[in-house]
């Protein structure tokens, strides 16, 4: 797959500066740095992390209509998860974005800014390190430099695991619904770790 080009990364980090309020900005270049970190770590596209990461929240702040209408364009269906709480769909809506408004057609890139709120199976590396990076960039609460250099001392697939674990008893504590599509993760994840 070719590399991400400049005038293509301009546009959309342009894109993402004027949709994002402030701070979701300053979050999704910490994601895009973290990505980053993390491809030179597992073996992935550095760039291709970065541009992922800085494009992975374009859509968030999007009405509830928008994210139904963009996402209802990307072939898969709308859970009742989603429904319920479209906010959820912003991935898959700048995924549609990415595509359409972008020229961006790397299925690597693009599953990783679709995936990266909920996971699923079959995820690339790419969508393994995205998601992760958004749960885990510096600016969140729990990720001192020591958490961070624990968590890149394991494999993806185990790091992984541990950052959809801690995000499931995250969601748990506060009562809120696990998606189905974070089941389908965690067991990928599980299976894949134990050999099967």
């Amino acid at each position: 797959m070719e590399a991400i080009d400049r005038d293509t990364f301009e546009d959309v980090r342009k894109y993402a500066l004027a949709a994002e309020k402030p701070e979701r900005f300053e979050h999704s270049v910490r994601v895009a740095e973290t990505a980053a970190r993390m491809c030179e770590i597992y073996g992935q596209d550095r760039e291709k992390g970065y541009f992922a990461g800085l494009a992975h929240d374009m859509c968030k702040d999007m009405d509830d209509s928008m994210l139904l209408s963009l996402a209802g364009h990307d072939g898969m269906e709308v859970t009742s998860v989603e429904r319920k709480k479209p906010s959820l769909l912003h991935g898959r809506a700048a995924a549609v974005i990415l595509r359409r408004d972008f020229g961006v057609d790397d299925a690597d890139v693009l599953q990783a800014v679709a995936m990266h709120t909920l996971g699923g199976p079959d995820m690339c590396p790419l969508a393994k390190i995205v998601f992760a990076a958004d749960k885990i960039e510096p600016g969140r609460p729990q990720s001192s430099e020591s958490y961070l250099n624990e968590l890149f001392s394991k494999g993806l697939d185990e790091l992984v695991l541990a950052v959809v674990q801690e995000n499931m008893d995250y969601l748990r504590k506060r009562g809120k619904d696990i998606a189905t599509a974070s089941f389908r993760f965690k067991e990928s994840l599980e299976k894949s770790l134990s050999g099967r």
